[in-house]
């Protein structure tokens, strides 16, 4: 039973990574808006990190190399912030917001 929830709770970091990923967020920047927005702690963050980073060696590569080529191109802290609130929210079931009030 312990197996099944600690499962589950890596799944959603490893999703919750992937979001950050999406944003072009760095290992860094996704150890610390998680931990903000999701209470998830850093060590958390950074062993699933690691573990698909060895799971996809050659996308984390590529990842890395863009991230120093593209600052540029990236979010302000308060739009990541924004973000990454929106996500957490989202991927919240009990906090389905999908109908408007009238």
């Amino acid at each position: 039973m312990g197996d099944d929830s600690s499962a589950s709770y890596i799944h959603m970091v490893h999703h919750l990574i992937e979001k950050c990923i999406i944003f072009k967020m760095s290992k860094e920047e996704c150890m610390e808006a998680l931990s903000k927005h999701a209470n998830i702690k850093p060590v958390i963050t950074s062993t699933v990190w690691k573990e698909l980073e060895k799971e996809n060696k050659e996308f984390f590569e590529a990842y890395a190399e863009s991230q120093s080529k593209g600052r540029q191109d990236r979010m302000s802290e308060e739009e990541t912030s924004q973000m990454i609130h929106k996500l957490i929210s989202d991927d919240d079931p009990s906090s389905s917001k999908d109908t408007p009030n009238t």
